[in-house]
């Protein structure tokens, strides 16, 4: 599947938890990797990190030129509060940055000849029951910090990649596991602290996935030139939030976890600086075109994956 030649690969915000765990797996299969963040400019045992304010044209934009894939992975943690200023700061470090990619892909004399771009499955909104995939259609309304914000991301992605030859657009779920992880680090403390039981009565659908295949299909979306187009980066098993939730108690060792009713969780949340609708909304999201070209995940249990992301020696 992948290229029998190294590819010079560039990661535009490669520098957090994804990120780094992308490039790694690039360095190691001999792939010459420049991340794009920022960091001061420097050469790594085998990688490159360039400097860039994502927000003006640099030196950062050199990287782009011959290279043979860009992966654009910045973005502001969706984890704040949704304010207007907040919600402003995660358009602009999506649509913004891919704009400016953008604007830098066309002024180098060699284009990238393939670029693959994260998004997200928050697209959807709250979709009940509804079993949703790549051929479902995006919803005209919603909030702005789910919705909106990731609709803007693509449209900005739709409207600079016009001239390269090869683009792959991801929607991930939640990514569950790897050291680090900060899904589960927060939903193992709150599971500890007895915090754990279901959401506004735990029937929102949770569509996740394993941090290890998230990252084999990241790798995949960059030295796969068959892959192309549209795909939701989520396992086959989506479950509900007491489900979701059982997991992490489970994990934990934790045989009760306080229920949190829709007020009590749209107050928590404002409290710890985040977004109620993280928790209170829901997606049943499939991954139907990675099912058809057979791939095979690594991990479709819930209850497995968790227990991997709270105690890694396993």
């Amino acid at each position: 599947m992948s290229d029998p030649v190294p590819l010079r690969v560039v990661l535009v915000g490669g520098s957090g938890f994804l990120g780094s765990a992308v490039r790694s797996r690039l360095v190691d299969e001999g792939h010459d990797v420049t991340v794009i963040g920022r960091a001061p400019t420097r050469q790594h045992d085998r990688w490159w990190h360039v400097n860039w304010d994502a927000r003006t044209i640099g030196d950062w934009a050199d990287s782009l030129d011959g290279a043979d894939v860009v992966m654009h992975l910045a973005g502001k943690r969706v984890d704040c509060r949704p304010t207007a200023r907040n919600i402003d700061a995660l358009i602009a470090s999506r649509v913004d940055t891919v704009r400016l990619v953008g604007e830098a892909v066309q002024r180098v004399a060699q284009p990238p000849a393939a670029w693959v771009q994260l998004s997200s499955l928050a697209i959807f909104g709250d979709c009940g029951d509804t079993i949703i995939d790549e051929s479902t259609a995006v919803p005209d309304t919603g909030r702005r910090q789910q919705v909106d914000v990731c609709r803007l991301w693509e449209e900005a992605f739709r409207d600079v990649t016009s001239q390269i030859g090869r683009t792959v657009l991801l929607r991930p779920g939640i990514g569950i596991g790897g050291v680090g992880d900060p899904a589960s680090a927060q939903l193992a403390r709150l599971a500890r602290f007895g915090l754990g039981g279901s959401v506004a009565g735990g029937r929102q659908w949770v569509s996740w996935i394993r941090i290890d295949d998230f990252v084999d299909l990241l790798y995949r979306s960059i030295t796969d030139t068959e892959m192309q187009g549209l795909y939701h980066l989520t396992s086959p098993n989506p479950v509900r939030n007491a489900a979701f939730m059982a997991a992490y108690r489970h994990a934990t060792g934790r045989k009760f976890g306080l229920p949190a009713p829709r007020l009590i969780t749209q107050i928590g949340a404002t409290l710890l600086g985040s977004d109620p609708a993280l928790a209170l909304t829901g997606r049943r999201c499939v991954p139907t075109r990675l099912l058809e070209e057979g791939y095979r995940f690594a991990g479709d249990d819930i209850d497995d994956a968790v227990q991997r992301a709270v105690r890694p020696s396993r």
